[in-house]
């Protein structure tokens, strides 16, 4: 997977690529539930969307113990729509995820390159 992304990261460089920051506040109780799910169905529908680029996920620290971070790149704004949809600008939560969100936060940033 990494020589993948390095390959595309290769080919989309120059183009105006996406970085989308999504944060996540989850309900404590259900922490290990949502581990479990977020790593495959969160990390799965984004990894499988053409046009994708890399992925980075993060875990709660103590200054923000249930909060969690997924940091997008997208080869283009084209293909994160393509992903998202006509609503990109907001949060694309996978089904069966809603039960785990008290708050979540979404921002896009584009490319100097």
């Amino acid at each position: 997977m990494a020589l993948q992304t390095e390959i595309l990261e290769r080919e989309v460089k120059g183009s105006n690529m996406i970085t989308r920051i999504f944060r996540v506040q989850i309900k404590p109780e259900l922490r290990e539930e949502f581990e479990a799910l977020y790593r495959v169905k969160s990390i799965d529908a984004v990894q499988k969307a053409k046009g994708f680029v890399s992925v980075t996920i993060g875990k709660p620290t103590v200054w923000a113990p249930d909060e969690y971070v997924m940091i997008s790149t997208w080869s283009s704004e084209a293909a994160l729509k393509g992903f998202a949809g006509k609503k990109w600008n907001e949060a694309h939560i996978p089904p069966g995820m809603e039960k785990f969100i008290v708050d979540c936060w979404l921002h896009h940033y584009q490319s100097f390159d």
